[in-house]
């Protein structure tokens, strides 16, 4: 490779490299978080070291998880030795992983600059660095989900059968990581169903898909540990110990506690810009056809997340889904990420649409300008806020306002002293100068665009 093509590829890939580098870099200044969850996690990829299987030695069984994430993460400690360090790591090294994920899967739905700001936005939102620096298995399962999705895509479009085998590979190592895996098959039917190929429709096709999971699932249940899938002691998604405790019976949990934890896991401009995101499709449809699918896609998955987890918290009134939205409704963080971010390519065909004078157009413009501009804002707050996250000793993610309900973490090393601050803030920059670089092109054009407007102006008051 020589120097030319070395720098070409730099230039071409700078943008995503500055976004994996500036998490990177607020990454080692956070954490690790740790609460009751990250500890018995720990314990049951401890336990895989040493007897082979995820037990806990606090409860004296098995956790009650499936079983992939602790056996990755036990073959990490073998390579780098135990402590709960090295495995925060690993969760790290996975939600990297994961943003550059959100960004593939971004490129192939709306393109590349729309890729970039949805990967920025997920990387930067508190909820996603915060457990990007938890012990939990929920970002390796994310991860699974994301690389199942990316590679459906591609085989759905390419119509191709090893492809689409080899996504139903990684949904059943997702759905084997954590059961939240299931809600990825939302996006892929939704593609399937509009793109779906020659090869690809046939009903054992389909059928097919689902036999990688259910062959590792009576592998673990019923070979290996032997008691069968339903069994009855909280180790399953039918028997989950989630689904029977119940919120106290002097509390009624409001149907609005999912939204009360988006406000602070990812902000309110951030929710804003969504939300306009889908009002500016509502009235402009016709000019969005292409991207139609993609948000359908995105809208569909968000609110199937947070439908269930606001059903099972105030519908069904239990406690652990009430308490923990953080881990619950984390599957949709990257879609809420990839409708903001779709805000970009409407603002695009929008100021095209300038040109021909269309009813409402000029309004919807100006939305869409301020949609992003409020990303942008975003973007800046979340810095703001992790940097107090960075010094915290505790931190809750609430779900309810009047009263101390949430998911808690402790933050076992606070950040002290000017230095981490100032490498979060080389991490900001880096960010930015990233986005601007992308945007280079966009950028030099509005100033050629502004120039020769004030020129045009001046040249009309001299007349006058």
């Amino acid at each position: 490779m020589n120097k030319n093509t070395l720098l070409t590829l730099l230039s071409e890939n700078y943008p995503l490299l500055s976004i994996v580098i500036a998490s990177a870099l607020f990454s080692i200044t956070l954490g690790p978080f740790q609460n009751f969850d990250t500890q018995l996690e720990y314990e049951a990829a401890s336990g895989v070291i040493k007897w082979g299987m995820p037990y806990m030695k606090y409860y004296g069984d098995m956790i009650n998880q499936p079983p992939l994430g602790f056996y990755i993460e036990a073959a990490f400690f073998k390579i780098f030795s135990l402590s709960f360090n090295n495995g925060t790591a690993l969760i790290t090294l996975f939600s990297l992983g994961c943003i550059f994920l959100v960004y593939k899967i971004g490129k192939v739905l709306y393109g590349k600059s729309s890729a970039l700001l949805a990967a920025a936005l997920f990387a930067f939102t508190p909820w996603q660095l915060v457990l990007s620096r938890s012990f939990l298995i929920d970002v390796p399962c994310l991860f699974f989900s994301l690389f199942c999705l990316l590679v459906g895509i591609h085989a759905i479009r390419r119509d191709s059968e090893v492809l689409f085998m080899a996504s139903s590979i990684l949904f059943a190592i997702a759905l084997l990581t954590k059961f939240f895996a299931i809600f990825v098959l939302i996006p892929l039917a939704l593609f399937y169903i509009r793109y779906r190929q020659k090869k690809l429709s046939h009903i054992f096709t389909v059928t097919a898909y689902f036999l990688p999971a259910l062959l590792v699932f009576f592998l673990w249940y019923d070979v290996i540990w032997g008691r069968g899938l339903l069994y009855g002691e909280s180790h399953t998604t039918f028997t989950h110990d989630d689904f029977v405790n119940f919120n106290p019976a002097d509390f009624s949990p409001s149907y609005f506690f999912v939204g009360n934890f988006l406000l602070e896991a990812v902000g309110i401009f951030f929710l804003i810009a969504a939300i306009l995101s889908i009002i500016v499709y509502v009235f402009r449809r016709d000019i969005f056809a292409k991207i139609l699918p993609f948000d359908l896609m995105c809208i569909a998955t968000s609110i199937a997340v947070i439908g269930v987890n606001t059903f099972l918290g105030a519908g069904l009134n239990l406690s652990f889904p009430y308490n923990n939205a953080v881990k619950y409704n984390y599957q949709a963080l990257p879609y809420l990420s990839l409708l903001a971010a779709s805000l970009l390519p409407k603002f695009t065909l929008l100021f095209n649409s300038l040109k021909s004078k269309e009813k409402y157009s000029l309004l919807l413009f100006s939305i869409t300008a301020c949609g992003l501009a409020l990303l942008g804002i975003a973007l800046f707050l979340n810095m703001h806020y992790i940097n107090y996250l960075s010094t915290t000793d505790h931190l809750v993610f609430k779900v309810d306002t009047s009263r101390n309900a949430g998911y808690s973490f402790v933050n076992s090393s606070p950040a002290t002293g000017g230095f981490p601050i100032a490498i979060q803030y080389l991490g900001f920059a880096f960010l930015v100068s990233g986005l601007v670089w992308a945007s280079r092109h966009e950028i030099s054009a509005a100033f050629k665009l502004i120039v020769h407007t004030v020129k045009s102006l001046s040249h009309k008051v001299r007349k006058t």
